[in-house]
């Protein structure tokens, strides 16, 4: 595995983690200030639209998130441009606020960067079907498998523990898509990444 050889490759998930950490450490004022939460979106608080990705159920929830964070990162991280990352991070929360909005109309609040971290992980691991096509077929594989699972079975087997919460398995799938259209709208301008 080739790690990401310059700092601004980093960029993105360094932002994202900054801004969970900042969250965090303003404790549940934060949370309750900006989660998804859909009757306070119904009252014009649209910041919540983005935002509910970066805060968190706790610090187990945070380090979990974070972890996947730098795991996506180490996976597909070289195979994108910060700014491509940064499209295809918008394009899976749109895929996001809009699942929840029209099609999980009793979804109350959300918490989390698990569904944005599906959606970049599959965006990067399709780009890989070019240059890295086995690890970027057991990637998308194994990703397709967990959602599945999730939309059958519910979260998976000891997850709401971990995390300290409900999970929202339709977050993962939702983020999912985006990452998936995002693959798609970025596929023609992507960088050939370095061999590992």
């Amino acid at each position: 595995m080739q790690f990401p050889r310059r700092f601004p490759d980093w960029q993105v998930p360094f932002v994202v983690a900054l801004a969970c950490v900042v969250a965090a450490a303003w404790g549940d004022a934060a949370r309750e200030l900006l989660r998804y939460d859909r009757p306070a979106i119904v009252d014009a608080e649209y910041w919540r639209l983005l935002s509910g990705h970066f805060v968190h159920l706790g610090v187990p929830h945070l380090a979990l998130n974070l972890a996947g964070l730098v795991l996506v990162w180490l996976l597909v991280g070289r195979l994108y441009n910060t700014r491509q990352w940064i499209l295809a991070a918008a394009i899976s929360i749109l895929a996001m606020a809009l699942g929840f909005w029209f099609l999980d109309e009793g979804l109350r609040w959300y918490v989390g960067l698990s569904g944005l971290l599906h959606g970049l992980l599959l965006a990067g691991a399709i780009r890989g079907l070019r240059s890295l096509p086995a690890e970027s077929v057991v990637i998308c594989a194994m990703v397709f498998a967990k959602l599945a699972y999730e939309q059958v079975a519910g979260p998976l087997p000891g997850s709401e523990s971990a995390a300290g919460g409900a999970v929202v398995v339709n977050a993962h799938l939702y983020g999912a898509i985006g990452g998936v259209l995002a693959a798609g709208v970025l596929w023609r301008s992507a960088r050939t990444p370095a061999s590992i």
